[in-house]
């Protein structure tokens, strides 16, 4: 009965490091809300998928959740990208980072640094673009941003 009660206490102990909440960043302001938005580059009306928080550069980008790395480099567009796997369909990803703290397959915990803030890629300068995805579709993450921690 001891090592069941240790099994379940340890699972209710993952599902509240795995549940994401909070902002990505230590300091800083959002600057750019998720939805449609004139293209900083073009100007035309496109959808921002995520949410941006400027700050200033070399600034903590941390983990929203705890989970796995699945991704911990350049993308197109993203520039130095961290993406986290939280199980149950959830992911994280955070783009335009100066440099990357983790590498593919580090588990983290809610709160570690990941990255520091930069201005790679697609952007006009030094920001965290959060990304929350859903079965691997971009949803609106500001739910996950403002909702307390469980």
């Amino acid at each position: 009965q001891l090592s069941l009660l240790e099994t379940v206490a340890t699972n209710l102990h993952i599902d509240k490091e795995r549940y994401i909440s909070g902002r990505p960043i230590v300091k800083g302001w959002l600057s750019s809300p998720y939805g449609l938005r004139n293209d900083p580059f073009n100007g035309r009306r496109t959808l921002h998928k995520g949410i941006d928080f400027a700050g200033k550069e070399g600034g903590d980008v941390i983990a929203t959740a705890a989970g796995v790395v699945t991704w911990s480099g350049n993308m197109l567009g993203y520039g130095g990208l961290v993406e986290i796997d939280h199980g149950n369909g959830y992911r994280t990803r955070y783009g335009h980072n100066k440099s990357m703290s983790v590498n593919l397959g580090d588990v983290v915990a809610k709160g570690d640094k990941i990255a520091s803030m930069g201005s790679t890629g697609r952007s006009t300068g030094p920001h965290v673009h959060y990304e929350v995805l859903r079965i691997g579709q971009q949803i609106d993450p500001r739910k996950f941003v403002y909702r307390k921690a469980s």
